[in-house]
């Protein structure tokens, strides 16, 4: 029985940054003319095959994909002890968050804005506390501001309790600065609710009562007490809109709303009046209390992944490149393996778990099998659009020494932060890791977050110059946010290396149905899928389950399916050792 959907606060899980976790075939973006070098792996680590599938054809546990959620998932069920096998259609590993190298220049294809990597016990980052099950640390960079273009000017933002004073003095109303202090009082204090149970801590059946509940029965006590009356009040908010919250408080200044709406879409494709108001505060406790900071992984997003990948290596845990499931087999109504693109068997002998989308996954799975109740609700399950991607290798010559890492551009709120072609997101990662371009150069990474329709696009041949002109078309937006960011001193003409990526591009590469973000699913209005199926022994994880969007999200997500196929008291017993 899949309950974790259930358990209070769970859903603070979301993160600051949006990652896919399906199986891939190559790296995200085909080469440009500007390029001419193959991409090539940035890791060290050494993986079974980048040909296709060789070792021992059967595994505890099959786990198809290694984005972050299989990852955490596969390396968590070796640190128990299971035999557990990664099948990775792509040549990389690390789905939508792997790092990929052209001319010297190592490209995130996915996540960049992090935070939490270094929090330890109970209160940590999913992720972070699965790297500390598998003995893994990650060294990262720490940093407090990004820039921001906005119709009303432009400015740096800093995280922590008094900075955002300034900003909203410059740019809001006389009265913003007392509605947002208004707003900070009354939400910090629900922190402790929304923060009450560790990640690592929940699992998908009724062992969760002894592993959460009742280990972590005194802490929420005491966080009940410390908020009194008035708080736990407040708390049974924390599954609405954090809409209801804003207007319950009456905050009416214009840019406050708007900037709300912004940070919610940042963090889980939403405005206000869909995102949980458990992930709002959640957010605000990481971002607006004394010491936030955030973080870079050094060398990339892909250090994450070498990391997850080491840790599965570390306990006997294996993973395959190159290896392309092309369907879940059953039988006796039952997952029992899966069979590879190449027709080898892969057997599976307690589970499979599915990191694809719910919509891919789906379609690894014969149609007699699959009950049309489950059938028609993944076809109904609202779906979040899709991405345009522009990375750029280029000269650091003529740009200004304080360059930043983040970059954000909003071009007008009257249209909302959802509308395509209207918010940009911008990461120069080398600014804070410079390992990632060569020297005296800079690696660039922007897109516009799940906005791009894909139906401008279906149907297209790839090949075609309509897809060519399109591809020109809606690209411009970011080249023109990028110029903007960069300043006189940049040019498009001169860079060594430039990449566009569109919906097809997501769709081809990341395997995803219709090049999509993930479910658009709205607080209020419906839940992100559990983990089970009606096919036993089949498993999904990653963005189309609970608790959704994000790289922690994944990250829990893996966690509850690897909690979940093992004992309650080996889950108990991890939680000892690793003190939470």
């Amino acid at each position: 029985m899949d309950i974790c959907s259930n358990v209070l606060g769970f859903s603070r899980f979301l993160s600051p940054s949006a990652v896919r976790a399906s199986a891939h075939r190559r790296p995200i973006f085909a080469r440009s003319s500007s390029s001419t070098q193959e991409p090539t792996l940035t890791t060290s680590i050494s993986f079974n095959n980048n040909n296709g599938f060789s070792g021992k054809a059967e595994a505890d546990v099959v786990v198809i994909g290694s984005g972050i959620g299989g990852l955490c998932c596969a390396g968590l069920l070796a640190r128990y002890g299971q035999d557990v096998l990664v099948l990775e259609s792509h040549d990389l590993p690390g789905g939508a968050a792997h790092s990929f190298e052209i001319k010297g220049y190592k490209f995130d294809s996915g996540p960049s804005l992090f935070s939490g990597f270094q929090s330890r016990g109970p209160q940590a980052n999913p992720l972070a506390q699965v790297l500390d099950a598998l003995g893994e640390s990650l060294p990262c960079v720490n940093y407090d501001s990004w820039m921001v273009y906005i119709p009303e000017g432009e400015f740096l933002s800093r995280i922590g309790p008094t900075e955002f004073f300034k900003d909203l003095e410059t740019y809001a109303s006389p009265n913003a600065v007392q509605e947002w202090q208004k707003l900070l009082e009354t939400i910090l204090p629900l922190s402790a609710a929304a923060m009450a149970l560790p990640p690592l801590s929940i699992r998908g059946d009724w062992g969760v009562l002894s592993t959460a509940a009742a280990r972590y029965a005194p802490s929420l006590l005491k966080s009940f007490i410390q908020m009194g009356p008035q708080g736990i009040l407040g708390s049974t908010k924390l599954l609405r809109p954090f809409s209801e919250i804003i207007d319950s408080l009456e905050l009416n200044d214009p840019f406050i709303r708007n900037w709300l709406d912004l940070l919610a879409f940042l963090l889980a494709g939403v405005k206000t009046n869909g995102i949980l108001s458990a992930e709002m505060i959640y957010m605000f406790a990481e971002w607006y209390k004394p010491g936030s900071c955030l973080e870079y992984p050094l060398h990339g997003s892909g250090a994450v992944v070498n990391a997850l990948v080491q840790g599965l290596q570390k306990f006997g845990g294996r993973i395959s490149l190159g290896s392309h499931v092309q369907n879940i087999i059953v039988e006796n109504d039952r997952a029992v393996g899966v069979k590879l693109k190449s027709g080898q068997f892969i057997r599976a002998k307690k589970a499979v778990v599915s990191n694809a989308s719910m919509w891919d996954t789906l379609a690894l799975l014969p149609e007699s099998v699959v009950p049309k109740s489950y059938r028609d609700g993944v076809n109904a399950m609202p779906q979040c659009e899709s991405f345009m991607h522009l990375h750029l290798g280029f000269d650091a010559v003529g740009i200004r020494e304080d360059l930043g890492i983040h970059h954000i551009v909003v071009n007008d709120w009257e249209r909302g932060v959802d509308a395509d072609q209207n918010v940009v997101l911008i990461s120069v990662p080398s600014v804070l890791s410079p390992d990632l371009a060569p020297p005296g150069k800079h690696v660039l990474h922007a897109y516009t977050p799940g906005t791009e329709p894909y139906t401008l696009w279906e149907g297209l041949d790839r090949r075609s110059s309509e897809y060519k002109n399109l591809k020109a078309q809606r690209s411009e937006v970011m080249w023109r946010a990028v110029e903007r960011a960069l300043g006189p001193g940049f040019k498009r003409e001169k860079c060594e290396v430039k990449l566009v990526g569109s919906p097809l591009t997501h769709q081809r590469f990341l395997r995803r149905n219709r090049g999509t973000y993930g479910p658009a699913i709205e607080a209020g209005k419906g839940t992100f899928p559990g983990h089970s199926t009606p096919i036993p022994q089949l498993y999904c994880c990653g963005d189309s389950t609970f608790p959704g969007i994000g790289v922690p999200a994944v990250a829990a997500s893996g966690a509850i399916v690897a909690n979940s196929l093992v004992s309650t008291s080996q889950h108990s017993q991890l939680l000892d050792a690793i003190g939470i």
